[in-house]
């Protein structure tokens, strides 16, 4: 596994540290690749939400009526 230096402000490092102390993460790399794993997922949704977007076709629907639709859907 290769290893990889990076520099925190102290109000990050003491965050990070807060995160280690509840046990979830054994260390300061555990809690690193968990939040670039999260950053992973998160853009790979995003990249499918845009293909399954691009390939639905045009909507009949103006941007504010689907930002409202959005709005009121439950998000979890």
């Amino acid at each position: 596994m290769a290893s990889m230096n990076i520099s925190l402000p102290d109000a990050m490092r003491e965050w990070v540290e807060q995160q280690i102390k509840t046990g979830e993460y054994s260390n300061s790399s555990d809690y690193m690749r968990d939040l670039i794993r999260h950053d992973q997922r998160q853009r790979e949704q995003l990249r499918l939400a845009l293909i399954e977007g691009e390939q639905s076709g045009r909507s009949s629907l103006k941007v504010m009526e689907i930002l409202a639709d959005e709005k009121l859907k439950p998000h979890g």
